[in-house]
């Protein structure tokens, strides 16, 4: 089964199957146009205007201020509830949703543990990949699951929760600096017991020593993690002035333009894969990167230069590079064992893998919002400005179409029955 890249506001963002509206009342709306008889093969989470929603064969539905397991399976939905906010969990598969409790005080969700059971919740609407947030000395931040709150921290800074660790005794946070008006930004990990953040570890699993945390400017373009759930893999374009970790402890000069920061959720140590020129030196949006189903690769793409790079996860090395043909607009890309699919414009490509070379070429009707594969491989469903249409991933033959209002983004697969 081909795994989806998806942005890290999305590891993690998204909801509910059929029969979920009965069950949340009027924080689900059902959907029903014109489109409405059409069936979509397999069902896709999508963010649209106004929220995050699944497509199910031939029902739409919407529901706000949510947050979704990594693999689809699950979303955790949020609404206010007077001062207080109620917190539940819904089966995307068959629409059963958990008992709705309360968590204390207006909150709304960040981050959710690669086990699907543990949210991060803020009271500011930021994300790891939504900007700079506003200038701020205290971040309140609520750990929870469905059973109510387990943790409520007073971090004092101003940070942004971004992953669990895989122990669940752990929240990886970016630290915003400085506080009240922040321009660049370091990963720390908070420990849930005594709610001190603190340095990761080096590869080699040893303390960053002070003055050695990587502190960085650019723009965190998007994530993948890895299919054993362990690694967290983000890509990073414009670093003015950006040095790592390994270059501070050194001594030794390393500006890079563009690299994957590469997180190990259960060894709590990060390591940076530097990308050659021309990556990053043109716009955040033009880049894109898919991991392979296995876990083995990642390639990322630069839509605007028509670079390819291939980095191997075990080596966290760049193994080989290609050029492809140019393009402009903002990038996406998705991929299986044999091929990378990239999409920006109105135009979709295949990279073959085996000699990272151009394969097929063909255009859609609208811009292109996001790609996504069928669990078979067969299918590749295109997000675009107006709806969602499928091909045949071989041939990028149109199998089907339909109107989506509003549609943002397709941003993978949903729970199945």
């Amino acid at each position: 089964m081909a795994k989806n890249t998806i942005s890290r506001r999305t590891v993690l963002s998204l909801l509910a199957g059929t029969g979920a509206a009965a069950l949340i009342g009027c924080d689900a709306v059902r959907g029903r146009n014109q489109d409405r008889a059409i069936t979509i093969p397999d069902a896709l989470l999508v963010e649209v205007d106004g929220g995050l929603g699944v497509l199910r064969g031939a029902d739409r539905m919407t529901i706000p201020r949510s947050l979704a397991t990594v693999d689809g399976q699950a979303v955790y939905a949020t609404a206010p509830d007077g001062a207080d906010t109620a917190f539940w969990r819904i089966d995307t598969a068959t629409g059963h949703a958990s008992t709705r409790v309360t968590l204390p005080g207006r909150w709304v969700p960040q981050a959710v543990s690669a086990n699907g059971t543990k949210v991060a919740l803020t009271s500011h609407a930021d994300s790891a990949t939504s900007g700079r947030p506003d200038g701020r000395d205290v971040s309140p931040v609520l750990i929870a699951d469905i059973t109510g709150v387990q943790h409520r921290l007073e971090l004092r800074g101003n940070f942004v929760p971004e992953a669990f660790t895989a122990d669940l005794a752990g929240l990886f946070v970016l630290e915003w600096l400085p506080a009240a008006a922040p321009d660049r930004y370091r990963v720390r990990v908070v420990d849930l017991a005594t709610r001190a953040p603190g340095p990761l570890s080096t590869r080699l699993k040893t303390p960053v020593p002070p003055g050695a945390e990587e502190e960085m400017r650019g723009d965190g373009r998007q994530a993948a993690l890895a299919p054993n759930r362990t690694i967290l893999y983000t890509l990073y374009t414009h670093q003015p002035d950006h040095q790592h970790t390994r270059n501070l402890i050194s001594g030794r000069p390393g500006d890079v333009h563009a690299f994957v920061h590469t997180l190990h959720l259960n060894e709590r140590w990060a390591y940076c894969i530097d990308l050659p020129h021309p990556f990053g030196e043109a716009p955040a949006s033009g880049h894109a990167m898919a991991i392979s189903p296995d876990g083995q690769t990642l390639h990322v793409a630069d839509i605007t230069s028509g670079s390819v790079a291939e980095i191997s996860t075990e080596e966290l090395a760049v193994r080989r590079t290609a050029t492809v043909a140019k393009g402009t607009g903002t990038g996406h890309a998705a991929a299986d064992r044999d091929r990378l699919f990239v999409g920006a414009d109105t135009v979709v490509r295949t990279v073959e893998v085996g000699r990272l070379g151009a394969g097929t070429t063909w255009s859609v009707r609208e811009p292109v919002t996001g790609l996504v594969l069928s669990p078979d491989g067969k299918r590749l469903y295109v997000g675009q400005t107006g709806g969602v249409s499928w091909h045949d991933s071989t041939t990028g033959a149109e199998l089907g179409r339909t109107g989506v209002p509003g549609l943002i983004g397709v941003r993978g697969l949903a729970g199945q029955h």
